[in-house]
């Protein structure tokens, strides 16, 4: 049964019980995700040459208080590892959506300004990428160019575009025919300032949120192509290519698997849970 308090309307106090823990759930989200992107960037700076380098006397020792993580069956600490790779993984992954975006903006912009004829020319070479599967054009990069990270987000920035200039294209041509811009045309702006000034920053909207969820399954797609021997080649500490050098040790040495496969969960539902976040703030500030 609710607690009734006179003079406190239930409905207001349940919206703002509400919002104090969505805000409190807000703030550890987004420093769970800011932690993430600092230890990606501080990560080559602090990690020491042993994630690299071999020690076989210290091989496939567990966690311990000497080594939290434990050591590989080349004696290297998994834990220095996992936080090494969070620059192959994370940041690899931060790389491939701002590049993906700027082609996706260029696309859109030039499909929903640049009138019928060109949007459909733009579209329709759209529909055709968006149907080249994003693993058979990264393993073709890989046969063209050698595996490597490098091949990973040249295939993932080429093939994850179509989705974002689809998004934005229709995000530009609803916000064109709002009455701000329409008032705006009438004064004279030029189209490349209306552009810039009035219509892409206002819709912008859906990719915000979009961005955020994309950051977590770009790192699990780029931790798969490194299972699949796609990305990084040892010994580079990466995420993925670390479970697949574990998978064979799971029986007697899980730590090698287990804390990588850890890292590629928790920055894959951080930053999901960061996309629904930027999306109630976004719902919250139009209310």
């Amino acid at each position: 049964m609710a607690l009734i308090v006179p003079g406190i309307p239930v409905a207001r106090r349940g919206v703002r019980l509400r919002f104090s823990n969505g805000r409190w759930f807000s703030r550890i989200v987004i420093g769970a995700a800011g932690l993430a992107v600092l230890v990606a960037i501080v990560a080559p700076l602090v990690a020491p040459d042993s994630v690299t380098s071999s020690d076989i006397a210290n091989a496939l020792h567990g966690p311990s208080a000497q080594h939290w993580f434990g050591t590989d069956d080349q004696g290297r600490d998994v834990l220095w590892r996992v936080v090494a790779g969070s620059r192959a993984s994370l940041l690899s992954a931060l790389l491939v959506v701002a590049a993906y975006s700027v082609i996706g903006g260029v696309v859109a912009a030039i499909a929903a300004l640049g009138g019928r004829f060109l949007d459909e020319i733009f579209m329709r070479f759209t529909d055709a990428v968006m149907a080249i599967p994003t693993i058979v054009f990264a393993l073709g990069f890989a046969a063209a160019l050698g595996p490597g990270l490098h091949s990973a987000i040249i295939a993932l920035s080429i093939t994850a575009w179509p989705v974002t200039a689809r998004l934005l294209r229709t995000e530009i041509q609803q916000t064109m025919t709002r009455p701000y811009v329409e008032g705006a045309r009438v004064l004279g702006v030029g189209r490349t300032r209306l552009l810039f000034r009035h219509v892409l920053p206002n819709s912008l909207d859906a990719l915000l949120v979009k961005w955020g969820a994309d950051v977590g399954s770009t790192v699990l797609v780029i931790s798969g192509l490194s299972f699949i021997g796609v990305g990084p080649q040892p010994p580079s500490p990466e995420w993925g290519a670390m479970v697949n050098e574990g998978a064979g040790y799971i029986g007697s040495a899980w730590w090698m698997a287990v804390f990588p496969g850890i890292a590629i969960a928790f920055v894959a539902v951080v930053f999901a849970l960061l996309a629904d976040v930027v999306q109630e703030r976004l719902a919250a500030g139009r209310s």
